[in-house]
Order: structure tokens, then C-alpha cells, then sequence
């Protein structure tokens, strides 16, 4: 039988690397680098909500610490530290392999950008997982989204709108082909959070946000709080050759398409508005970290969002994005 304690110790501990007291106390001991500021993010995945709850574990574990990471990468944070809160029924807590799939996954991704997990907690109770991310930046120089000017172009790396489509097709709203559906699927179980990336906008990007949420409620942020406008391309958001398939104007799934590209969420790609004086050297570092970047459209004066289709014509979008608590 495993106890809280059990769990901790077998699946979670390690000896600290980069913290002066790791798990195992009542608080982690960490020292910031001189002229650093710390970049905190948390985030919380629900079974049920967030995530299938029969995911498999270290799929499960690896895209816990993704979406946290992605958060560093919008700041243009160098992630270091990581707490986890688990939230286990007695059958998960009881279930080694289970466990040991989470840590694994997890721990993958961790090593593979240094980051040391120094705390957290476990309880019993319905399957939550709470994620706490602490990161490092250059005093005064984090990417925000308050900082977009008119002038400005809109960029996105990687591709948007599989995630979305991974998940209709888990729900059966989609049909997609065993090829099809594959890329779909990991870019929903297995996002690639751009932290390299992100540290390299630093010198080049007014603002910055990661989609999760969907493009349009998360360039809307950028929008909101650097109290500016946008006009954007549909033809120029990047997708990928599946989706530009199914954007075919007699497609019987056109539209959740669009919403997939638009709104759907789980990209974990970045979205950036940068000075146009900025777009050689972007279009440089792309080919240099071999990350798609695309320019799909421009900050200008006023207020909202103007989708442009290949005709010139506004774009109706009729979902916006994700909201856990959408008004009624």
C-alpha cells in the first residue's frame, strides 16, 4: 500500500540540482541569479475538463509540465524550478504503473529543460494535478502583453488548430484517417513548449502570449491590455495540410474547423507582435532554431480584431475561445 508519504519519496524525489532545499521540508529554499527577476506561473489540469481521465500517464505527466513551460516561453523566461500538487483517488494512488508512467513523463520533459522539481503536495480525491512554475529573466526585460504598438506584425510560431482537431476527433465530432488523426493527437497529448524561442524574443518582440486558449482569445489579451486593434490574414494563420484540406468551402466540417484554427486551443505555439524593422532578423532566428515562424497580419489603432478572408472581407467569427466560465 502506498501512503502519501510512499508516494513522494518513490516517484517524486530526487536530490536537489539547482535549489538549496528540494522536497522533503515544508518549503523549498531557492536563490535567484543577480539581476534576474522570477517569473511564477501555475496552472491546473481537471480529469473530466482538461484531460480524458483514462490519458495514459506519462502522456499525462509530460503535457502537465508543458503547459508551464509554454508559460515561461511567452514570458521569455529560462524555466528552473517546479512545484506539483497531485490530486489522487485511492485506486491511482495504489497503482504503481500508473505512477510511474506520471513521473516518467513528466521527468522527461523536465530534464530536457533542466528544471528541478523542489515541492508540492499530494492528497486524495478526484484526479487534479496543480503545476507551480518558477522561472528566470532579465530584470525589467519580460515579454508582456501589455506591450504591442500600432505598426506592429503579428507573428505565430509552428502551426495552429491540430490540438483542436485531435480532440473533435477523440469525441467523434470529426472523422480523420488513422495518418491524419496521428499529428493531431500528439499535438494535443505532446505540445512543444517554445522556450527557446521565447528567450530569444526578448530583444525582438513588443508582447507576446501562448495560445491555449484559442488565437482569438489570446491575441484578444495582447489586444486588451496594450489597448490597441489588429487586422489579420485567415489565409496566413499556419496550419497544417490536413486542416487547409478541410477549410474547403464544401466540406461538411468547415466550420468546426475554422473553430479549431480560431478558437479551439492546446497549440501551445506563441503568438508575438514585433516592429517591422524585426522581420529580417525574425524570419533569421526561424531558420536558425528550425521553428516556423509566420507573419499573419498587423497591430493597428483603435479597438477588437479584423479577420480578412482571401477576398478582403471580414472574416464572422463565432467562437471566440476557451472560458471555463463563459458569460451567460
Amino acid at each position: 500500500m502506498n501512503s502519501e508519504f510512499d508516494i513522494i519519496r518513490h516517484y517524486f524525489s530526487r536530490a536537489p540540482r539547482h535549489a538549496l532545499l528540494g522536497v522533503g521540508d515544508d518549503a523549498a529554499l531557492v536563490a535567484c541569479s543577480p539581476g534576474k527577476n522570477l517569473a511564477i506561473s501555475t496552472d491546473t489540469l481537471v480529469a473530466g475538463r482538461h484531460f480524458f481521465p483514462d490519458v495514459a500517464p506519462d502522456k499525462l505527466g509530460y503535457k502537465a509540465l508543458a503547459v508551464n513551460l509554454s508559460d515561461m516561453a511567452a514570458m521569455g523566461a529560462m524555466p528552473r524550478w517546479v512545484t506539483l500538487s497531485l490530486t489522487l483517488t485511492e485506486a491511482l494512488a495504489q497503482n504503481d504503473d500508473w505512477l510511474k508512467g506520471f513521473a516518467s513523463g513528466f521527468f522527461a520533459l523536465a530534464d530536457l529543460y533542466q528544471v528541478e522539481l523542489i515541492g508540492g503536495d499530494t492528497t486524495g480525491g478526484p484526479l487534479n494535478i496543480g503545476v507551480q512554475i518558477i522561472g528566470e529573466i532579465p530584470a525589467g526585460k519580460a515579454l508582456k502583453r501589455s506591450g504591442a504598438v500600432p505598426g506592429d506584425d503579428i507573428w505565430i510560431s509552428g502551426e495552429l488548430g491540430n490540438a483542436a482537431m485531435g480532440l473533435a476527433y477523440l469525441q467523434q465530432r470529426l472523422v480523420l484517417t488513422a495518418e491524419e488523426a496521428s499529428p493531431c493527437l500528439r499535438a494535443l497529448h505532446a505540445p512543444v513548449p517554445r522556450v527557446r524561442l521565447g528567450q530569444r524574443m526578448l530583444t525582438l518582440a513588443h508582447s507576446a502570449i501562448d495560445v491555449s486558449d484559442g488565437l482569438v482569445a489570446d491575441l484578444g489579451h495582447i489586444l486588451a491590455r496594450s489597448d490597441v486593434s489588429a487586422v489579420i490574414n485567415f489565409e496566413k494563420i499556419p496550419c497544417s495540410s490536413t486542416l487547409k484540406n478541410k477549410l474547403s468551402l464544401e466540406h461538411a466540417n468547415r466550420q468546426l474547423v475554422i473553430d479549431c484554427l480560431l478558437a479551439g486551443g492546446d497549440d501551445y505555439e506563441l503568438c508575438m507582435t514585433a516592429p517591422e524593422s524585426k522581420r529580417e532578423a525574425i524570419v533569421q532566428l526561424a531558420q536558425e532554431l528550425g521553428v516556423p515562424l509566420s507573419c499573419i497580419g498587423k497591430i493597428v489603432t483603435g479597438s477588437g480584431l479584423t479577420i480578412l478572408t482571401a477576398t478582403g472581407n471580414p472574416l464572422t467569427v463565432e467562437r471566440k475561445g476557451h472560458d471555463h466560465f463563459p458569460a451567460r
